[in-house]
């Protein structure tokens, strides 16, 4: 047997599904294929939904551009995040492999998975039916997906079977057949939305938005003021599925989306983006205990028309493979941000750039007019390209930015400086969702066959 050390292919052919750490990610291959959720639920198009497989390689001759569709049964699905069966956290695992996409109807309550065994042209592998989910957990409207280093994948779920908050969390087996709830005790737990977890702390932090009851039909102030949308983050005993610790981030927290720890397995540092109230917080460990900090805040912004000034609306956020950089997206305002946030409790404005938004600093990009604004991330595995949808839930487009509706989405690149920081827009690169066969479709989560910056977990 040979003594030479082995290629980062080789040794990844020998291991299971994704990368030995978050230093090896970011040696792997460049993406050459993006997948996205392209939808109709909730348009007005009585057609199906459907996964977009997106040519992402510059020496290709259909980059920029959608290759395949792979259509979904459902109708009024409204598809929305979804995610792996396998990741990182199964790397030690040569019997897994990352082969199947989940996703979940976020107004129907149904699931699919998808394999992408042919990586340019995904299948349809399972449906289960929202009748099922509900008779077995009394569970709807699937968010955030994640595999477990076990082998299940468990998805958040943001309603009960009438739509009335808080949700849970549903666990699939290796076949995506229903194993039951994940958590033994919710207590305290008023909504849900996002989750990450980090096992080497022994702990789960989930956010809250709203019951589907309360988003489904659009934005309504007066929701707020009766407190119909969540404020608080949710910490969990990883171990005994247990909700230990809530904090209560009051008004200047206001509807907590999407959460992201640090890649580094070892670290007990997280950020979670507060939509409404548009800032930016850190979780850590203080003597033991987890706190939350405000680190950012976007001010509102007045605008003619407007009963309340314009919030930002941080919708997503996604942090380097070395957690380095944040990136954040202001919706309603229009920016992307960058963040240096080497040192997590002082984070550094290192870039901003317009795409679209309610303030009309938005520009246009291969002479397509912005619309929306920048919602969805996805960040390469070595940092350099950052991809942006603009469609965030369909009734709430149709609220703020009606145009989308005959407009349909798009996908942007940004170019990001990994060394200095800063941000240019890539104007070679812009996926047009206006002409889809069935009409303009909405983007939404976006993923790599290799894996990226919002599913890998290392335990």
């Amino acid at each position: 047997m040979s003594d030479a050390p082995m290629t980062h292919d080789e040794s990844h052919e020998c291991c299971g599904p994704g990368y030995a750490s978050p230093q090896e990610a970011m040696k792997a291959e460049r993406e050459k294929t993006l997948y996205t959720v392209a939808l109709y639920g909730g348009t007005g198009i009585q057609a199906p939904d459907y996964l977009a497989t997106v040519d992402v390689d510059p020496a290709s001759p259909t980059y920029s551009q959608v290759i395949h569709r792979t259509q979904l049964p459902g109708m009024d699905d409204e598809l929305h995040h979804f995610g792996w069966n396998a990741c990182s956290s199964c790397h030690d695992d040569e019997s897994k492999s990352r082969r199947y996409l989940i996703a979940g109807g976020f107004r129907s309550g149904r699931i699919y998975s998808i394999d992408t065994a042919d990586e340019r042209a995904p299948r349809l592998h399972t449906v289960i039916e929202p009748e099922e989910i509900k008779a077995k957990t009394n569970l709807s409207a699937p968010h955030t997906v994640h595999c477990l280093a076990d082998g299940h994948v468990m998805i958040s779920m943001l309603g009960d079977g009438e739509g009335n908050g808080p949700g849970g969390f549903l666990l699939l087996d290796e076949d995506f057949n229903i194993a039951g709830r994940w958590e033994n005790k919710a207590d305290g737990m008023v909504y849900n939305y996002d989750y990450w977890y980090q096992p080497r702390h022994n702990v789960m932090i989930s956010s809250e938005f709203a019951a589907p009851k309360t988003y489904e039909p659009g934005f309504n102030l007066e929701d707020v003021s009766a407190d119909k949308y969540g404020h608080r983050l949710h910490f969990w005993d990883w171990e005994k599925h247990e909700l230990t610790r809530s904090i209560d981030l009051g008004q200047e927290g206001l509807v907590p989306l999407e959460i992201r720890f640090h890649h580094n397995p070892d670290s007990a540092h997280a950020f979670v983006g507060a939509a409404l109230s548009s800032t930016m917080w850190h979780c850590h460990k203080v003597n033991g205990a987890w706190q939350a900090d405000k680190i950012i805040a976007v001010p509102s912004v007045e605008l003619e028309g407007w009963p309340i000034p314009v919030p930002g609306l941080i919708t997503d956020l996604v942090l380097s493979m070395d957690d380095r950089f944040l990136y954040f997206s202001d919706w309603l305002h229009g920016d992307l941000r960058q963040y240096d946030v080497s040192d997590p409790a002082n984070p550094k404005l290192t870039g901003q750039v317009w795409l679209g938004g309610l303030l009309g600093k938005g520009d246009t990009v291969q002479a397509h007019k912005l619309q929306g604004g920048p919602q969805m991330l996805q960040l390469s595995l070595d940092g350099k390209r950052l991809y942006v949808t603009n469609s965030l839930l369909s009734s709430w487009d149709n609220q703020f930015y009606p145009d989308m509706a005959g407009a349909g989405s798009s996908i942007i690149q940004v170019d990001c400086d990994t060394v200095n920081g800063g941000m240019t827009v890539n104007e070679r690169f812009f996926v047009d969702f206006s002409k889809e066969p069935n009409g303009p479709a909405r983007a939404h989560e976006m993923r790599y066959p290799g894996g990226d910056c919002t599913s890998d977990i290392w335990v």
